[in-house]
């Protein structure tokens, strides 16, 4: 026997880092907007007759093994340590083997560890009998994630990996919502490439100092983190109106502001690339996640996109086959 699931990594176009508490509580009307892609996390859980817990990771190449649950929370350190929090959290009665395997490049700031999390609190739920609703899952997993990091965490990330497709994510008073976007998938596959430079990052460094700043009283984090929110909010509307010339302009604008709050978040290469990519015919580009390395999202016309991929190329960066992953996570056989 053995319950497996899969989730879809996300593509962020506009708003993120608003949506970690208590951001987006000091700004009108937040936002995020994003996208499934078909780069997924996988997980799969075996049953065990005995007590013993066996954590593996294929594309870390990492597996370690307890004798009992007990003795996994004793641990001093663990190799996976969000198999073991997730274990730690959802408590089986028996023991377990957990296979895991990612296709997010390392660092690449698309959200792979949520989306991994969202698989395994799938798969776990299931196993255990906890009966979370969907959405309950996101807030575990959000913690989850949180106490690995040790910074906080935000709430985006991890809806593309439940539901899928094209969102809004509204952060308000009362709570956090997933709203799909009317969207034909095929239109912003034909517009979109996934460029990962190869430089990986640590995804928590360069939010939590915004985090800081903005917390501090810092007037210009503030400022600019109040032009975010009203461009995602812009954005999400011309997403919905398939007014692609905006949705470029949006993401020059939002690039600009996220530099400005942040300038970490670039890097020599990622300079080269949106420069030589505008060139190329690109209509708009931006970092994935907290940046300092990992993927690019850039937009074109179809008619430039096959320029802008040899750019990218030529600038020795890697294209990822990534297109909108209509569906969140589902079960695998």
């Amino acid at each position: 026997m053995q319950i497996a699931a899969k989730a879809p990594c996300r593509v962020d176009l506009a708003g993120g880092t608003l949506d970690i508490w208590p951001l987006y509580l000091f700004h009108s009307q937040p936002v995020t907007v994003n996208f499934a892609v078909n780069v997924y996390a996988r997980c799969i859980v075996r049953p065990r007759k005995d007590a013993r817990i066996v954590l593996e990771s294929r594309d870390l190449s990492t597996r370690e093994e307890f004798a009992s649950l007990d003795e996994l929370r004793a641990a001093p350190h663990w190799e996976l340590p969000l198999l073991a929090r997730a274990l730690e959290y959802f408590a089986p009665e028996h023991g377990v083997e957990i296979e895991t395997e990612s296709e997010a490049p390392a660092g690449a700031g698309i959200s792979g560890s949520s989306a991994l999390l969202i698989a395994l609190s799938t798969v776990l739920n299931k196993l255990t009998g906890r009966n979370h609703k969907l959405e309950k899952l996101r807030e575990i997993s959000q913690n989850i994630e949180a106490r690995v990091v040790r910074v906080p965490t935000g709430s985006q990330d991890y809806y593309p990996a439940m539901y899928g497709g094209v969102s809004a994510v509204e952060l308000n008073v009362d709570g956090v919502r997933w709203q799909p976007i009317p969207l034909d998938p095929a239109e912003l596959d034909a517009r979109f490439l996934l460029s990962y430079t190869g430089e990986p990052r640590n995804s928590g460094i360069n939010n939590w100092e915004v985090m800081k700043g903005h917390v501090d009283g810092n007037a210009c984090i503030h400022r600019n983190f109040d032009l975010i929110a009203a461009i995602a909010n812009q954005m999400r509307a011309a997403l919905a109106k398939q007014d692609w010339t905006e949705v470029g302009r949006l993401l020059r604008e939002e690039w600009t502001h996220r530099r400005d709050n942040a300038p970490g978040i670039t890097t020599p290469l990622i300079d080269r690339l949106v420069c030589a990519t505008r060139k190329a015919g690109a209509t708009g580009a931006k970092v994935c996640g907290a940046g300092g390395g990992g993927c690019v999202l850039f937009l074109t016309e179809p008619d430039a996109r096959e320029r802008v991929r040899d750019v990218i190329l030529g600038e020795g960066a890697t294209v990822l086959p990534a297109q909108v992953a209509a569906r969140g996570v589902t079960w695998l056989p």
